[in-house]
């Protein structure tokens, strides 16, 4: 379990970094449309929290320490702030619908949001990773002779 750990930890940083290059594609898309940003939406809304998700029941099932669990409960909640500041800055438009500063405080609000969430996960991943390379408790250590490959 340890190793999937590992690998869904893995999945998960993939899946937030794809998140900058999806949002680039939005933001260089011409014409810009309302479609512009669907990939970022559909990876941001679907595809980060069934691995978020996901890294939690793994770390659990791995028997991670209790401080690591929580650590990968943290992007559920940058997800939340992620939408929030998503939907908030979309809606601060003036009356003819152009950005206010506001509404464009609150987007970088969101970019800074998603880095945050991408340093998070890498210290899942090390976590993880560090917590694969550790004898399981109970588990009998490798017998190997001195001078011996492993």
């Amino acid at each position: 379990m340890r190793k999937a750990f590992v690998i869904i930890s893995v999945l998960l940083l993939v899946a937030f970094s794809l998140q900058f290059v999806l949002a680039a594609v939005g933001a260089f898309t011409r014409p810009a449309g309302d479609d512009s940003y669907a990939l970022h939406s559909v990876n941001g809304m679907a595809v980060i929290p069934v691995l978020t998700l996901l890294t939690i029941l793994f770390a659990a099932l791995a028997k991670a320490p209790g401080r690591l669990i929580g650590l990968t409960v943290l992007p559920v909640g940058l997800v939340v702030v992620q939408a929030l500041t998503a939907m908030l800055a979309n809606g601060s438009t003036d009356a003819a619908g152009v950005s206010t500063p506001l509404g464009l405080t609150i987007a970088a609000l969101h970019a800074v949001n998603g880095i945050i969430a991408v340093h998070v996960v890498v210290g899942i991943l090390r976590a993880a990773r560090e917590l694969a390379r550790q004898v399981p408790a109970g588990a009998a250590p490798l017998n190997v002779r001195e001078g011996e490959p492993v």
